[in-house]
C-alpha cells in the first residue's frame, strides 16, 4: 500500500487567512447548533425513519454535519449507500472529526466515552444527538451500553460504533472488539462496515487524525487551519449475521475497512 502521510510545507503562508475567516464562521455555527439541538430535543429527538424516508430532525444533523466540514476545508464524499434504518454501523475511529463525518451522511446514535458528556457544550450537544456515554474499562458500563444500543435498534434507530475501542494514528488500523456485535444479533439489525477515509489529490493522508501524543484541541486546531482535503464515507457490503462467531464478524468487518482505506492506485 503506498500511504503517503504527505505533510504541509515548513511554512503554510495560507494558515493565518484560513483562521481569519474559518473561526467566525465556526462561532456562528456553534451558535445555530445550539438552537438546533434545542429544536431536535423539544421536538423531534425520537423521530424514527419511515418506509426508507428520512425524519426531518435527521435532515438537519446532516446539514449541520456538512456545513461544519466546510468550514474546516472537508469535501465530504459518499462512496457507496448505507442501508435504512435500523443498522449497526461500525466504523475505523483517527480523529473527533470521525463523528461528524458519519453524520453528514446519516444520523445514528454514537457510543463515545463517558468524559465527553461532562465537555462544556460538546457534551450537551453529543447528548442531545442520542449519544450513549460508555465508562471505559467498566464491565456494568458496558453491559448498560450494549442494553441501550439494542433499544435503540429495535426502536428503529441506527447505532454507530468504532470497534477499535479508541482513536488510532499514522493509519494503522487496530483489532476489532467482538462484544459489540452483540447488540446487533440480539435487536437483529444488519451490521454494516464504513471506511472513513481523509485523501487529497486521491491519495490517503494517515495524520488527518491524532497524531502521536496530540491532543483534541492541538487536533482541532491544526484541522481548522488545514488546506482543503476530501473526507470520504464507504459504505461497504454488509456483514452476514453470525450468532457462533462474533469474532468472524468482527474479522470481517475490519478486512472490508482496511480494503477500502487503501490508495487506489496501490
Amino acid at each position: 500500500m503506498d500511504t503517503a502521510a504527505c505533510p504541509l510545507p515548513a511554512r503554510d503562508r495560507l494558515r493565518p487567512l484560513r483562521y481569519l475567516w474559518r473561526v467566525p464562521l465556526l462561532l456562528l455555527h456553534i451558535v445555530l447548533a445550539i438552537a438546533l439541538a434545542a429544536f431536535v430535543m423539544s421536538w423531534n429527538r425520537h423521530s424514527v425513519m419511515r418506509d426508507g424516508r428520512e425524519p426531518f430532525a435527521h435532515k438537519l444533523i446532516r446539514w449541520w454535519s456538512t456545513a461544519l466540514m466546510g468550514i474546516f476545508g472537508l469535501r465530504a464524499v459518499r462512496v457507496g449507500e448505507p442501508l435504512a434504518d435500523p443498522v449497526l454501523f461500525v466504523a475505523n475511529h483517527t480523529s473527533w472529526i470521525d463523528i461528524v463525518l458519519l453524520h453528514s451522511q446519516r444520523a445514528a446514535c454514537f457510543v463515545a466515552k463517558a468524559e465527553i458528556a461532562h465537555w462544556p457544550l460538546v457534551g450537551w450537544l453529543a447528548a442531545s444527538g442520542g449519544t450513549i456515554f460508555h465508562r471505559r474499562g467498566n464491565n456494568h458500563s458496558l453491559a448498560s451500553v450494549m442494553q441501550t444500543m439494542v433499544e435503540r435498534l429495535r426502536a428503529g434507530r441506527s447505532v454507530a460504533v468504532f470497534p477499535e475501542g479508541g482513536t488510532g494514528h499514522g493509519g494503522v488500523l487496530k483489532v476489532f472488539h467482538a462484544r459489540i456485535f452483540q447488540a446487533a444479533l440480539d435487536a437483529e439489525v444488519a451490521v454494516q462496515p464504513v471506511a472513513l477515509r481523509f485523501a487529497r489529490d486521491g491519495r490517503r493522508l494517515v495524520d488527518a487524525g491524532f497524531r502521536e501524543h496530540e491532543n483534541f484541541m492541538q487536533n482541532f486546531l491544526r484541522l481548522l487551519g488545514g488546506p482543503p482535503m476530501d473526507a470520504e464515507v464507504h459504505f461497504l457490503q454488509p456483514v452476514p449475521a453470525s450468532p457462533e462467531a462474533r469474532r468472524r464478524m468482527a474479522e470481517l468487518s475490519r478486512e472490508r475497512i482496511a480494503a477500502a482505506l487503501e490508495d487506489r492506485a496501490a
